[in-house]
């Protein structure tokens, strides 16, 4: 009896040792599988905060850009207020001489003539010398309109003559004038107004709040891995 009795015991010891084993050994693969979920969403996390933090610093460089840019030409303008202009006067008064490329270090000078439109602005009264942009203000104090410079100067000629008969078809116009009367001469159109101020800033404003929303996201995330796990300490 008494070796029957050891033996079951033995026996019993076995399979308790075996069943210990087969459970160390699920445990050890469970554990290792969580190891591997861990380091993997880790990586995970860490590519998408760099990510956010990329998208930040890129949408930070272009505010930068556009500040010196577009934002400093919208500011330094003059020509803020806008009213309605009507034409008084619209002459060619001559032909401009201007070059044009035609190959590497080759320049050719072409023509295009010259038009001078004069406006008188109804909100002020005061007569003055209408032209395109500031573009055109700067490249020429005297024509309306700066084309192109091209070989074909009939083309251009072309250009100079619609413009012409649409002014005079179209006598009031919308302008833009200083109010503080620096500057003479009224413009038909700005470069940079309110809504190319505004769409130029729109597309680093999504990049900024992207960023952000995507590091704002991981950190949630991990806050609440963290909670979850003293959670289950307390429990256990």
């Amino acid at each position: 009896m008494f070796f029957v009795a050891g033996a079951r015991n033995a026996a019993g010891s076995g399979r308790e040792n075996e069943r210990r084993s087969i459970y160390q050994k699920f445990r050890d693969v469970d554990l290792l599988d969580k190891k591997k979920t861990v380091t993997a969403l880790k990586a995970g996390e860490d590519r998408a905060l760099l990510l956010g933090l990329g998208m930040i610093l890129c949408s930070i460089m272009m505010y930068f850009v556009l500040g010196i840019t577009v934002i400093r030409s919208y500011a330094d303008s003059v020509w803020t207020e806008e009213g309605t202009c009507v034409v008084i006067n619209s002459t060619i008064t001559g032909d401009m001489n201007c070059s044009y490329s035609c190959g590497s270090d080759c320049w050719r000078v072409s023509r295009y003539p010259c038009l001078q439109v004069y406006v008188s602005i109804n909100s002020t009264g005061r007569i003055s010398r209408l032209s395109h942009n500031e573009e055109t203000q700067d490249a020429s104090s005297e024509c309306v309109y700066v084309p192109r410079c091209q070989k074909d100067s009939a083309a251009m000629h072309a250009v100079i003559v619609n413009i012409s008969e649409h002014l005079k078809t179209n006598q009031h116009v919308s302008c833009y004038y200083d109010p503080g009367e620096q500057q003479e001469a009224v413009l038909l159109t700005r470069l940079y107004d309110h809504s190319v101020v505004l769409h130029s800033l729109l597309w680093p404003s999504c990049t900024l709040t992207l960023g952000a929303l995507i590091i704002v996201m991981v950190k949630l995330t991990q806050y609440l891995s963290r909670l979850c796990e003293e959670i289950g300490r307390i429990k256990r």
